[in-house]
């Protein structure tokens, strides 16, 4: 027994240790698993190479995991950060726009430019609330619409690759949806190994050695408008506000200023090696902050900060998922991906449409952002957030 007079902190229990860890450890598996395939697109769509990817997906995996340890701690509040997912869906719509990969490098750096000015200025935080739910989530859910038709056209070109991916992703959904996406990766692993076997094609050990590929940024006003503007504005719409209120459903008040200053800084440390946004958890930090992590919700940071030891440990190897990606047969990425963000798509539309004053804004912003229009070289989710804004200030005007 401690004697009474003994003020020594007390060593704490394993039993008190094991929910919070195991849940972090979920946590960090399902959130890199279920999408570093998404980031990957999105980066080599506005103009990275393979090892330019696989660097961004090292630094953002990086920073993000920093960013869940250092808020746990200074704060003892299981906040966890992610990569912003909504952001890559929308580089992978968006494309190379002028000025190449160094211009997105350039926008990156924008975005965590802005969002650390959220977090200086009260007021831009208040200008962002003010973007209507209806309009940002129906933005959102038109630049996920082009990709979640991947696995439908994959089907048609490449049954035989796609369909066992599908298969998996089908049955994780009926027995463990929250395991649906990393079990899709796991069938797309093993069509990618058949694939090599069959074709007979070796694979470059030296590309599984991780490595950052530093480009210096270039600021064009493609970049800026149609890469940096819709992204900090995704990002913060669709994650950051979003996972404040995740947050507070489950008792924990997220100090805002932090969260901002925390996230915008490690965006613009991982932007030079292609990292292109992190932001506060939604997904993660239910799963985090949640019972999952044990009854003693005083010691719950314990699975933020684990979570955040595994995504950095995932993300060392982000050259061998670049390179495992990059030699998937055609349509598997695309199948993935799109299997990944089916549940954001349905969670969007709900938002989206939630209110009936609200669809036909809400349905001019999807139909927009679905398009894949580029007008003057900025791409679609600006227009889709300027022309629903636009159709919902008439429809309420006066008589």
């Amino acid at each position: 027994m401690r004697d009474a007079t003994d003020d020594r902190p007390a060593v704490p229990q394993r039993g008190t240790l094991l929910q919070p860890v195991s849940a972090g450890i979920v946590s960090g598996l399902v959130g890199f698993t279920s999408a570093f395939v998404v980031v990957l697109a999105g980066l080599e769509a506005v103009g990275a190479t393979t090892a330019q990817a696989s660097s961004g997906l090292l630094a953002v995996s990086v920073t993000m995991g920093l960013a869940s340890i250092l808020l746990a701690l200074t704060t003892r509040l299981p906040i966890t950060s992610a990569w912003s997912t909504p952001g890559a869906a929308l580089l992978v719509t968006t494309g190379t726009v002028a000025g190449g990969w160094p211009a997105a490098v350039g926008a990156f750096l924008v975005t965590g430019l802005l969002i650390v000015l959220t977090g200086l200025l009260p007021q831009l935080g208040r200008l962002i609330a003010r973007i209507p739910t209806s309009i940002a989530q129906a933005m959102l859910a038109g630049i996920l619409f082009q990709l979640c038709l991947g696995p439908v056209v994959g089907l048609a070109d490449n049954p035989a690759a796609i369909a066992p991916i599908v298969v998996a992703w089908l049955l994780g959904v009926r027995f463990a949806p929250r395991f649906a996406a990393p079990l899709a990766f796991l069938a797309a692993t093993a069509v990618i190994t058949v694939d090599l076997a069959v074709s007979e094609r070796a694979v470059d050990a030296a590309s599984l050695v991780p490595r950052l590929e530093l480009t210096t940024p270039a600021f064009t006003v493609a970049g800026l408008v149609g890469i940096a503007l819709p992204l900090y504005l995704v990002t913060m719409a669709s994650q950051n506000v979003p996972g404040v209120a995740v947050m507070r459903g489950l008792g924990y008040a997220v100090p805002w200023r932090r969260a901002m200053l925390v996230t915008g800084v490690g965006t613009l440390a991982g932007a030079p090696a292609g990292g292109h946004a992190i932001n506060l958890a939604a997904i993660s930090a239910a799963l985090a902050a949640g019972p999952e992590a044990g009854p003693d919700r005083s010691r719950r940071w314990i699975a933020s900060v684990t979570c955040g030891v595994v995504v950095i440990g995932l993300g060392v190897a982000s050259s061998a998922f670049g390179t495992l990606v990059s030699l998937a047969p055609a349509g598997v990425l695309a199948a993935v991906a799109g299997l990944a963000l089916l549940g954001t798509l349905a969670a969007s539309l709900r938002a989206a449409l939630a209110e009936p004053s609200e669809h036909v804004p809400a349905v001019v912003t999807f139909a927009t952002a679905a398009s894949g229009i580029a007008v003057a070289g900025v791409g679609a989710a600006f227009w889709a957030l300027v022309a629903g804004l636009v159709v919902r200030l008439v429809l309420r005007l006066g008589p």
